[in-house]
Protein backbone atom coordinates (compact mmCIF):
# COMPACT_ATOMS: atom_id res chain seq x y z
CA UNK A 1 0.00 0.00 0.00
CA UNK A 2 1.23 3.08 -0.91
CA UNK A 3 2.00 5.75 2.30
CA UNK A 4 -0.66 8.03 2.87
CA UNK A 5 0.15 11.74 2.16
CA UNK A 6 0.32 13.93 5.37
CA UNK A 7 -2.12 17.05 4.77
CA UNK A 8 0.05 20.22 5.15
CA UNK A 9 -1.57 21.97 8.66
CA UNK A 10 -4.11 24.09 8.21
CA UNK A 11 -4.21 27.55 8.83
CA UNK A 12 -5.91 28.23 12.09
CA UNK A 13 -9.47 31.48 11.17
CA UNK A 14 -9.05 33.79 14.24
CA UNK A 15 -12.13 33.79 15.81
CA UNK A 16 -14.21 37.01 15.52
CA UNK A 17 -13.55 38.11 18.89
CA UNK A 18 -9.45 38.36 17.73
CA UNK A 19 -10.77 39.97 14.27
CA UNK A 20 -12.71 42.87 16.54
CA UNK A 21 -9.56 43.69 18.44
CA UNK A 22 -7.68 43.37 15.85
CA UNK A 23 -9.74 45.95 14.22
CA UNK A 24 -9.47 48.02 17.28
CA UNK A 25 -5.86 48.31 18.12
CA UNK A 26 -4.94 49.36 14.24
CA UNK A 27 -7.80 52.02 15.11
CA UNK A 28 -5.96 52.96 18.14
CA UNK A 29 -3.01 53.18 16.06
CA UNK A 30 -3.99 55.09 14.05
CA UNK A 31 -5.60 57.43 16.28
CA UNK A 32 -2.41 58.09 18.59
CA UNK A 33 -0.54 58.90 15.09
CA UNK A 34 -2.72 61.32 13.96
CA UNK A 35 -2.28 62.60 17.33
CA UNK A 36 1.24 62.83 17.29
CA UNK A 37 1.66 64.30 13.64
CA UNK A 38 -1.61 66.80 15.04
CA UNK A 39 1.28 67.41 18.10
CA UNK A 40 4.35 67.40 16.19
CA UNK A 41 3.65 69.17 13.32
CA UNK A 42 4.92 72.47 13.94
CA UNK A 43 8.18 70.89 14.19
CA UNK A 44 7.65 69.35 11.07
CA UNK A 45 6.90 72.39 9.41
CA UNK A 46 10.07 73.62 10.80
CA UNK A 47 11.95 70.75 9.49
CA UNK A 48 10.48 71.70 6.12
CA UNK A 49 11.75 75.02 6.65
CA UNK A 50 15.42 73.51 7.25
CA UNK A 51 15.26 71.58 4.16
CA UNK A 52 14.53 74.59 2.32
CA UNK A 53 17.27 76.46 3.80
CA UNK A 54 19.27 73.57 3.00
CA UNK A 55 18.01 73.69 -0.81
CA UNK A 56 19.15 77.32 -1.01
CA UNK A 57 22.82 76.63 -0.20
CA UNK A 58 22.96 73.66 -2.12
CA UNK A 59 21.69 75.52 -4.95
CA UNK A 60 24.16 78.40 -4.29
CA UNK A 61 27.24 75.60 -3.99
CA UNK A 62 26.06 74.21 -7.16
CA UNK A 63 26.56 78.09 -8.78
CA UNK A 64 29.87 77.93 -7.21
CA UNK A 65 30.73 74.74 -8.08
CA UNK A 66 30.20 75.28 -11.90
CA UNK A 67 31.83 78.65 -11.89
CA UNK A 68 34.96 77.81 -9.88
CA UNK A 69 35.38 74.90 -11.20
CA UNK A 70 36.17 73.98 -6.72
CA UNK A 71 35.19 70.14 -5.40
CA UNK A 72 32.02 70.07 -3.69
CA UNK A 73 32.74 69.88 -0.19
CA UNK A 74 34.88 73.74 -0.63
CA UNK A 75 31.68 75.04 -2.89
CA UNK A 76 29.15 74.14 -0.08
CA UNK A 77 31.47 75.61 2.72
CA UNK A 78 31.50 79.07 0.61
CA UNK A 79 27.97 78.95 0.23
CA UNK A 80 27.29 78.75 3.67
CA UNK A 81 29.89 80.67 5.01
CA UNK A 82 29.56 83.12 2.63
CA UNK A 83 25.35 83.43 2.81
CA UNK A 84 26.23 83.87 6.63
CA UNK A 85 28.79 86.40 6.54
CA UNK A 86 26.95 88.43 3.46
CA UNK A 87 23.66 88.42 5.53
CA UNK A 88 25.93 89.55 8.66
CA UNK A 89 27.88 92.63 6.72
CA UNK A 90 23.97 93.72 5.16
CA UNK A 91 22.32 94.57 8.93
CA UNK A 92 25.87 95.78 9.76
CA UNK A 93 25.72 98.45 7.13
CA UNK A 94 22.02 98.81 7.22
CA UNK A 95 21.36 98.10 11.26
CA UNK A 96 21.50 101.64 12.26
CA UNK A 97 19.24 103.11 9.85
CA UNK A 98 16.85 100.09 9.82
CA UNK A 99 17.23 100.80 13.63
CA UNK A 100 16.07 104.82 13.67
CA UNK A 101 13.27 103.94 11.67
CA UNK A 102 11.95 101.08 13.37
CA UNK A 103 12.17 103.62 16.99
CA UNK A 104 10.37 106.51 14.03
CA UNK A 105 7.53 103.95 13.22
CA UNK A 106 6.70 102.84 16.68
CA UNK A 107 7.25 106.52 17.86
CA UNK A 108 4.55 108.02 15.16
CA UNK A 109 2.39 105.30 15.44
CA UNK A 110 0.00 106.13 17.92
CA UNK A 111 -0.02 109.57 16.18
CA UNK A 112 -0.54 108.00 12.66
CA UNK A 113 -3.55 105.81 13.35
CA UNK A 114 -5.62 108.90 15.33
CA UNK A 115 -4.99 110.52 11.81
CA UNK A 116 -5.80 107.99 9.99
CA UNK A 117 -9.10 107.72 12.01
CA UNK A 118 -9.65 111.24 11.70
CA UNK A 119 -9.24 111.00 7.65
CA UNK A 120 -11.04 107.83 7.29
CA UNK A 121 -14.30 108.97 8.94
CA UNK A 122 -14.52 112.08 6.87
CA UNK A 123 -14.76 109.90 3.62
CA UNK A 124 -17.21 107.57 1.97
CA UNK A 125 -17.37 104.59 3.53
CA UNK A 126 -15.20 105.31 6.20
CA UNK A 127 -17.12 104.96 9.28
CA UNK A 128 -18.29 101.75 8.36
CA UNK A 129 -14.36 100.59 8.15
CA UNK A 130 -13.52 102.05 11.65
CA UNK A 131 -16.92 100.56 13.30
CA UNK A 132 -15.65 97.05 11.57
CA UNK A 133 -12.36 97.53 13.93
CA UNK A 134 -13.68 99.00 17.00
CA UNK A 135 -15.18 97.62 20.37
CA UNK A 136 -15.22 93.62 20.28
CA UNK A 137 -14.11 93.11 16.88
CA UNK A 138 -10.83 94.96 17.89
CA UNK A 139 -9.95 92.79 20.34
CA UNK A 140 -11.19 89.73 18.43
CA UNK A 141 -8.86 90.67 15.25
CA UNK A 142 -6.07 91.14 18.32
CA UNK A 143 -6.77 87.75 19.93
CA UNK A 144 -6.67 86.36 16.04
CA UNK A 145 -3.48 87.88 15.21
CA UNK A 146 -1.56 87.40 17.92
CA UNK A 147 -2.78 83.58 18.55
CA UNK A 148 -1.63 83.50 14.23
CA UNK A 149 2.30 84.93 15.09
CA UNK A 150 2.95 82.49 17.98
CA UNK A 151 5.15 80.20 17.44
CA UNK A 152 6.56 77.01 19.00
CA UNK A 153 9.63 78.24 20.89
CA UNK A 154 9.49 81.68 19.99
CA UNK A 155 10.40 83.91 16.95
CA UNK A 156 14.20 83.86 17.42
CA UNK A 157 14.12 79.83 18.81
CA UNK A 158 12.12 78.85 15.79
CA UNK A 159 14.73 80.69 13.38
CA UNK A 160 18.03 79.31 15.26
CA UNK A 161 16.38 75.86 14.84
CA UNK A 162 15.24 76.35 11.33
CA UNK A 163 18.88 77.32 10.41
CA UNK A 164 20.73 74.76 12.22
CA UNK A 165 18.51 72.36 10.86
CA UNK A 166 19.11 73.89 7.43
CA UNK A 167 22.79 73.73 8.12
CA UNK A 168 22.57 69.89 9.32
CA UNK A 169 20.46 68.81 5.85
CA UNK A 170 23.35 70.55 4.07
CA UNK A 171 26.72 68.85 5.79
CA UNK A 172 25.18 65.53 4.99
CA UNK A 173 22.14 65.36 2.78
CA UNK A 174 22.69 62.09 1.62
CA UNK A 175 22.53 60.39 5.38
CA UNK A 176 18.74 61.95 5.41
CA UNK A 177 17.82 61.00 1.91
CA UNK A 178 19.12 57.06 2.07
CA UNK A 179 17.16 57.26 5.11
CA UNK A 180 14.19 57.78 3.33
CA UNK A 181 14.79 55.41 0.63
CA UNK A 182 15.59 52.28 3.00
CA UNK A 183 11.98 52.72 3.93
CA UNK A 184 11.06 51.96 0.53
CA UNK A 185 10.65 48.51 -0.88
CA UNK A 186 14.08 47.42 -3.30
CA UNK A 187 11.38 47.20 -6.49
CA UNK A 188 10.37 51.03 -5.55
CA UNK A 189 13.68 52.41 -4.83
CA UNK A 190 13.75 53.82 -8.29
CA UNK A 191 10.79 56.02 -8.26
CA UNK A 192 11.47 56.94 -4.63
CA UNK A 193 14.69 58.56 -6.64
CA UNK A 194 12.97 59.89 -9.66
CA UNK A 195 9.98 61.40 -6.81
CA UNK A 196 12.56 63.19 -4.48
CA UNK A 197 14.60 64.48 -7.82
CA UNK A 198 10.97 66.12 -8.44
CA UNK A 199 10.46 67.63 -5.25
CA UNK A 200 13.68 68.80 -5.31
CA UNK A 201 13.52 70.76 -8.51
CA UNK A 202 10.18 71.87 -7.38
CA UNK A 203 11.52 73.43 -4.08
CA UNK A 204 14.29 75.09 -6.38
CA UNK A 205 11.95 76.70 -8.40
CA UNK A 206 10.21 77.78 -5.42
CA UNK A 207 12.89 79.19 -3.32
CA UNK A 208 14.73 81.12 -6.50
CA UNK A 209 11.22 82.82 -7.59
CA UNK A 210 10.72 83.78 -4.06
CA UNK A 211 13.92 85.11 -3.30
CA UNK A 212 14.08 87.27 -6.54
CA UNK A 213 10.29 88.56 -6.28
CA UNK A 214 11.23 89.62 -2.42
CA UNK A 215 14.33 91.41 -3.81
CA UNK A 216 12.56 92.83 -6.42
CA UNK A 217 9.80 94.55 -4.69
CA UNK A 218 11.87 95.68 -1.82
CA UNK A 219 13.86 97.43 -4.42
CA UNK A 220 10.61 98.77 -6.44
CA UNK A 221 8.77 100.10 -3.08
CA UNK A 222 11.78 101.14 -1.49
CA UNK A 223 13.35 103.90 -4.68
CA UNK A 224 8.84 104.79 -5.18
CA UNK A 225 8.30 105.59 -1.39
CA UNK A 226 11.58 107.34 -1.21
CA UNK A 227 10.95 109.65 -4.02
CA UNK A 228 7.05 109.76 -2.95
CA UNK A 229 8.49 111.06 0.30
CA UNK A 230 6.62 108.76 2.63
CA UNK A 231 8.44 108.26 6.16
CA UNK A 232 10.47 105.23 6.98
CA UNK A 233 10.85 103.65 3.44
CA UNK A 234 13.26 101.51 3.87
CA UNK A 235 11.36 99.60 6.88
CA UNK A 236 8.06 99.85 4.33
CA UNK A 237 9.57 97.89 1.66
CA UNK A 238 11.27 95.21 4.11
CA UNK A 239 8.03 94.39 5.24
CA UNK A 240 6.46 94.21 2.05
CA UNK A 241 9.90 92.04 0.74
CA UNK A 242 9.36 89.78 3.81
CA UNK A 243 5.71 89.75 3.39
CA UNK A 244 6.38 88.57 -0.82
CA UNK A 245 6.80 84.94 1.02
CA UNK A 246 3.00 84.77 1.52
CA UNK A 247 1.49 84.59 -1.86
CA UNK A 248 -1.86 86.90 -2.45
CA UNK A 249 -2.41 87.67 1.50
CA UNK A 250 0.96 89.14 1.86
CA UNK A 251 0.85 92.09 -0.60
CA UNK A 252 -2.44 92.97 1.13
CA UNK A 253 -1.38 92.62 4.53
CA UNK A 254 2.14 94.96 3.43
CA UNK A 255 -0.18 97.64 1.78
CA UNK A 256 -1.99 98.17 5.02
CA UNK A 257 0.91 100.32 7.15
CA UNK A 258 2.49 101.95 4.27
CA UNK A 259 -1.28 103.81 2.81
CA UNK A 260 -2.15 104.68 6.87
CA UNK A 261 1.08 106.25 7.38
CA UNK A 262 0.37 108.07 4.33
CA UNK A 263 -2.63 109.34 5.23
CA UNK A 264 -1.44 111.86 7.87
CA UNK A 265 0.68 113.60 5.21
CA UNK A 266 -2.76 113.78 2.52
CA UNK A 267 -5.59 111.97 0.94
CA UNK A 268 -3.59 112.19 -1.94
CA UNK A 269 -0.40 110.38 -1.08
CA UNK A 270 -2.46 107.86 0.40
CA UNK A 271 -4.01 107.13 -2.85
CA UNK A 272 -0.69 107.53 -4.18
CA UNK A 273 0.84 104.80 -2.34
CA UNK A 274 -1.71 102.51 -2.45
CA UNK A 275 -1.12 102.81 -6.36
CA UNK A 276 2.53 102.41 -5.50
CA UNK A 277 2.11 99.29 -4.37
CA UNK A 278 -0.43 97.78 -6.47
CA UNK A 279 1.76 98.40 -9.94
CA UNK A 280 4.67 96.82 -7.97
CA UNK A 281 2.83 93.73 -7.12
CA UNK A 282 1.60 93.69 -10.81
CA UNK A 283 5.23 93.90 -12.06
CA UNK A 284 6.57 90.96 -9.61
CA UNK A 285 3.62 88.64 -9.99
CA UNK A 286 4.02 89.34 -13.85
CA UNK A 287 7.88 88.57 -13.95
CA UNK A 288 8.17 86.55 -11.08
CA UNK A 289 5.47 84.16 -11.78
CA UNK A 290 6.27 82.74 -15.10
CA UNK A 291 10.01 82.11 -13.82
CA UNK A 292 8.28 79.66 -10.66
CA UNK A 293 6.13 77.83 -12.90
CA UNK A 294 9.18 77.00 -15.72
CA UNK A 295 10.53 75.07 -12.31
CA UNK A 296 8.04 74.45 -10.70
CA UNK A 297 4.32 72.02 -11.47
CA UNK A 298 1.48 74.78 -12.21
CA UNK A 299 -0.69 75.36 -9.12
CA UNK A 300 -3.87 76.17 -9.29
CA UNK A 301 -4.36 79.52 -8.17
CA UNK A 302 -7.68 78.26 -6.08
CA UNK A 303 -5.78 75.12 -4.36
CA UNK A 304 -2.86 77.61 -3.78
CA UNK A 305 -5.25 79.92 -1.68
CA UNK A 306 -7.07 77.12 -0.12
CA UNK A 307 -3.96 75.65 1.58
CA UNK A 308 -2.87 78.82 2.67
CA UNK A 309 -6.54 79.59 4.64
CA UNK A 310 -5.95 76.01 5.81
CA UNK A 311 -2.64 75.67 6.95
CA UNK A 312 -3.04 79.49 8.37
CA UNK A 313 -5.26 78.06 10.72
CA UNK A 314 -3.57 74.79 11.82
CA UNK A 315 -0.20 76.19 12.11
CA UNK A 316 -0.77 80.00 11.42
CA UNK A 317 1.86 82.56 9.60
CA UNK A 318 4.72 79.68 9.25
CA UNK A 319 1.78 77.11 8.08
CA UNK A 320 0.83 80.00 5.66
CA UNK A 321 4.82 80.33 4.24
CA UNK A 322 4.80 76.61 3.32
CA UNK A 323 1.59 76.36 2.24
CA UNK A 324 2.63 76.40 -1.34
CA UNK A 325 5.26 73.86 -1.19
CA UNK A 326 3.68 71.44 0.91
CA UNK A 327 0.82 71.83 -1.73
CA UNK A 328 3.53 71.03 -4.82
CA UNK A 329 5.16 68.14 -2.70
CA UNK A 330 1.15 66.96 -2.43
CA UNK A 331 0.73 67.19 -6.03
CA UNK A 332 3.81 65.54 -7.05
CA UNK A 333 2.92 62.21 -5.01
CA UNK A 334 -0.41 62.16 -5.65
CA UNK A 335 0.84 62.66 -9.90
CA UNK A 336 3.40 60.00 -9.66
CA UNK A 337 1.96 57.21 -6.79
CA UNK A 338 -1.86 57.88 -7.95
CA UNK A 339 -2.78 59.49 -11.45
CA UNK A 340 0.15 57.90 -13.37
CA UNK A 341 -0.82 54.46 -11.87
CA UNK A 342 -4.27 54.52 -12.66
CA UNK A 343 -3.47 56.09 -16.24
CA UNK A 344 -0.98 52.50 -16.51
Amino acid sequence: MAPEKKQPPQKKEPTYTNKVWQTVGIAALLVVAILVIRVAFDILLMALAGVLIAVYFHGLGDTIQRRTRLSRKPAMAISVAGSVLLLGVLFWFMGTKIQVQVAELSNTLPHTLSTARARLAGIPGGPQVLESFSGGNSQKLGATVQSFFSTTFGVLGDMYIILFMGIFFTANPSLYKDGILALVPSAKKDLGRHIMDRISLALKGWLKGMLFSMLLITILLGVALTIIGVPVALILALITGLLELVPNIGALIAMIPGVLLAFTMSTGTAVLVAIVYIVAQTIVANIVTPLIQKKMINLPPALTLISQLVMGVVSGALGIILAVPILAILIILVDELYVKRVGD
